[in-house]
């Protein structure tokens, strides 16, 4: 559990939180707000007319004086409850789930602006919390929570102060009681407001642990770590408890005394009272009127603290929310480009990961031409896969640039550059939605018979056309539902159906066994004619007849040209490819292990 302090968010800042939350409504919610608390004071006034209301009717009953009190208090009662169901319209109105609506949207469409460096770094669990959980903990119990912490203590200061009119001394002493509440509130809030952000932060990383158990099932079951994994959840389930446990723990206490305080303050009201009753200087009808008030009000008093700890709720998922939607997108140039041609050159290009020393790109420099194959090889972590996040603007390069027929990435409009490039990646992710939908994701106004096309191009409608309900089937989560192949040759389909000019192959047929791979090949043969293609290859005999091969080492091109252009240097490259000749000539010969 992390010793870290939260700090705690001023009250106006809260507010203004808020207000920023509301989006378009909180000019409504501010005024839902300020009815709420003038709703309190009226109501304040109702009550107040119980003193004279008992003073008609102790200790002769004169029903004609008590009338008009009696109408009065009906009255205000009336006109409070009519302006707290107007404030809480809010909610009744729908304003509430608008509103929530409107900010899962906004974070939505934040999602598509972060850079994905960042997003990356955060795990599915914690930005899945934010989305619904903390969307749900902004605004659904605020006005809920504010009628009450309002009726606990804007009524009792206005009952006070009719209470001076009637006797002095009186009302000078619940003006001393009630407000007791603000300093008891300021002195635990700190103590709340750092206890519903650890309690927040653990079951953001517990929503994370949960997610991430449940879709590696099928890995930990057959790397028989289930036990182990489930052991590691039970601990993020342990270290909520214990969190949940200190805050009751340590909030018992200070609860108590704050509960006491205002019982023991309610109890000065009565004792004080009985004496001026006795010393014939207080009218016992008034004391009446006061005891009855103050009874009302003793539990609204004592747990006013509690309510308020809602606020540090929503304090805390603000934060989250503000902390998300805070994130720049990164930075676009204006007037727009869009480029003619689809060469692509990096220049110079370094690039470091954040939170990281090492850099990842050093003065990196490539042209790959149009219509042309360019394989990136190298060891793992040389950069190959960085070059090509960069390239689709997961990220900026610290130094250097790099341009599309010479526009610079940062001049193309995001959607423009998402269109223009397609990307099958060697771990394929298809969405629990049918075969259809998400073939026709690529382009989305795609026909059903542009999508059959593009999946016969990709050498699947085959198997897709034995599956029970063809291609509505629904591919389950992730596509567990199809093979590796299968998942390869929706995915190029995906690819072909979109048309990008510029085509990603990251090493697509590395995990496939022989039949699926002749099946993926003959779909990217398909895909990559007449197109820019970069394949990032681990098995170099796959890309022997590419027209220029970058041998990437350590962030930086050690070597570039065509396959028996670099044999012939007996560089890095002849080095590889002899390391993996050599491999293929080995082979088991019996179940003893003997090899030849």
């Amino acid at each position: 559990m992390s010793t870290d302090t939260p700090s705690i968010t001023p009250l106006k800042e809260t507010w203004q939180q808020l207000m920023r939350g509301a989006r378009g409504r909180s000019a409504r919610l501010r005024a839902s707000l300020i009815a709420l608390a003038v709703a309190a004071a009226v109501q304040g006034l109702a009550l107040a007319c119980m003193m004279p209301l008992f003073q008609s009717l102790i200790p002769t009953a004169d029903w004609q004086g008590a009338l008009p009190w009696l109408l009065t208090m009906s009255v205000l009662m009336l006109i409070s409850l009519g302006i707290r169901w107007w404030a809480q319209g809010f909610d009744y109105q729908g304003y509430t789930v608008a509103n929530t609506h409107e900010l899962r949207t906004l974070m939505g469409e934040q999602l598509r602006r972060i850079p994905l460096e960042l997003l990356q770094d955060k795990r599915a669990g914690e930005v899945n919390a934010t989305l619904l959980g903390n969307v749900d903990e902004n605004l659904n119990y605020l006005l809920t929570v504010a009628a009450m912490m309002a009726h606990a203590l804007i009524t009792p200061v206005v009952v006070a102060l009719v209470a001076l009119y009637f006797d002095w001394r009186m009302g000078l002493i619940l003006l001393l009681v009630f407000p007791l509440l603000i300093p008891l509130y300021r002195w635990r809030r700190p103590a709340f407001g750092r206890g519903m952000q650890m309690l927040a932060d653990a079951n953001q990383r517990t929503s994370s642990d949960i997610l991430e158990y449940t879709q590696g099932l099928p890995v930990l079951r057959a790397a028989c770590c289930t036990g182990e994994k489930a052991a590691y959840l039970s601990g993020g389930f342990l270290e909520l408890e214990k969190i949940q446990t200190i805050g009751q723990q340590k909030g018992a206490k200070p609860n108590l005394i704050l509960a006491t305080v205002m019982e023991l303050a309610v109890l000065l009201v009565v004792f004080a009272g009985i004496l001026f009753v006795v010393q014939g200087s207080l009218d016992i009808a008034l004391l009446a009127a006061l005891l009855v008030i103050v009874v009302r009000f003793s539990e609204p008093l004592a747990t006013f603290v509690l309510y308020a700890k809602v606020i540090d709720i929503m304090e805390a998922a603000l934060g989250k929310i503000d902390a998300l939607l805070s994130i720049k997108p990164l930075p676009q140039q204006t007037p727009a480009q869009l480029p003619d041609s689809f060469e692509i050159c990096f220049e110079g290009v370094d690039f470091s990961y954040a939170n990281t020393e090492s850099a990842t790109l050093q003065g990196f420099n490539a042209h790959l031409p149009a219509c042309s194959l360019t394989a990136l090889v190298g060891p793992s972590g040389s950069g190959k896969t960085t070059i090509t996040r960069l390239l689709m603007r997961h990220a900026d390069p610290q130094k250097g640039r790099i341009t599309i027929g010479g526009v610079e990435l940062h001049a193309i409009e995001p959607e423009k550059l998402n269109g223009l490039i397609s990307v099958v990646f060697q771990d394929v992710y298809l969405f629990d939605d049918s075969i259809l939908a998400n073939i026709r994701m690529a382009r989305p106004d795609a026909s059903d018979e542009e999508v059959e096309t593009a999946a016969r191009a990709a050498h699947c409608h085959e198997f897709i056309s034995r599956l029970p309900e063809g291609y509505q089937t629904r591919v389950g989560d992730i596509g567990g539902r199809l093979s590796g192949g299968e998942r390869q040759r929706i995915s190029i389909a995906r690819a072909i159906l979109k048309d990008a000019p510029i085509v990603i192959l990251d090493e697509p047929t590395a995990a496939l066994d022989t039949e699926s791979e002749v099946a993926v090949q003959a779909a990217i043969d398909a895909l990559v004619r007449k197109r820019t293609v970069i394949v990032i290859a681990h098995r170099l005999s796959t890309i022997a007849g590419a027209d220029q091969i970058l041998v990437i080492d350590q962030g930086q091109l050690a070597e570039c040209g065509q396959h028996h252009k670099l044999l012939a240097n007996q560089g890095r490259y002849a080095r590889m490819w002899q390391a993996q000749q050599s491999i293929k000539a080995w082979h088991f010969t019996s179940s003893e292990g003997v090899v030849s």
